[in-house]
């Protein structure tokens, strides 16, 4: 009897074991610092791009960016509001992710520009930004920072769709022209569909028939298949 329950308690023991270091998250160091944005986190493909294993380095977010996306959350406007709130909760996700190190640094009382603190700790740091704010990249780039782009990415690894495929789309908003409506991949690319502005909040079956590609991101135009 003695030896069964020996041997149940090891059992137990060993099981606690494995919960505690599947759980247990190690500090990685990595070759560089990566200090993401605003826009970035607002975005918040990073995280799926940090649980892959490939980021090279630790992330840093800057308290000033924190204050930035608290300011948004706060503001009047319902849709900044909304993805200011949705960027905090990718920070808090991308704390959990074993992947990758995430820091939270001080930088301040918060009385510089946001963008003027992330290039210079990126310059004192020899670290690089990660964004997707063009403007951001440019002044970078001027200052001889290194930056590191999603959206190119994105372009770099992305599904190919053709002119003529057909996928299921909702329309959640008019277009910038007249007739348009604007659906979205899970990727984030926006789908411009032509005389489908009555159609907000429906799925509809589109077809894609030109695409149009920057830096700054994908847009693809579409037409509505009549069946």
């Amino acid at each position: 009897m003695d030896f069964l329950i020996l041997i149940i308690s090891l059992m137990i023991l060993s099981e606690t074991t494995f919960i505690m270091v599947r759980k247990y998250k190690p500090m990685r160091s990595g070759t560089r610092k990566i200090y993401v944005d605003t826009s970035v986190l607002i975005d918040g493909r990073i995280l799926n791009i940090a649980r892959t294993g490939f980021i090279d380095g630790d992330l840093i977010i800057l308290k000033s960016v924190l204050r930035e996306l608290q300011l948004l959350a706060d503001g009047k406007d319902n849709e900044k509001r909304n993805r200011a709130r949705n960027g905090l909760n990718n920070v808090s996700e991308l704390e959990r992710v074993v992947e990758v190190n995430t820091e939270i640094v001080d930088d301040g009382d918060g009385k510089k520009k946001v963008d003027d603190e992330l290039l210079k700790f990126a310059k004192e740091n020899k670290g690089v930004v990660m964004t997707i704010d063009y403007n951001l990249i440019k002044v970078a780039e001027a200052e001889k920072i290194e930056t590191l782009n999603i959206n190119d990415l994105a372009l770099a690894v992305k599904t190919e769709f053709l002119p003529g495929a057909k996928i299921k789309l909702k329309i959640v908003e008019k277009g910038a022209n007249r007739g348009q409506g604007i659906g979205h991949l899970p990727d984030g690319t926006m789908v411009v569909v032509d005389r489908a502005a009555n159609k907000i909040g429906k799925d509809i079956t589109v077809e894609f028939e030109r695409f149009h590609e920057t830096s700054a991101g994908k847009m693809i135009f579409a037409k509505i298949v009549r069946g």
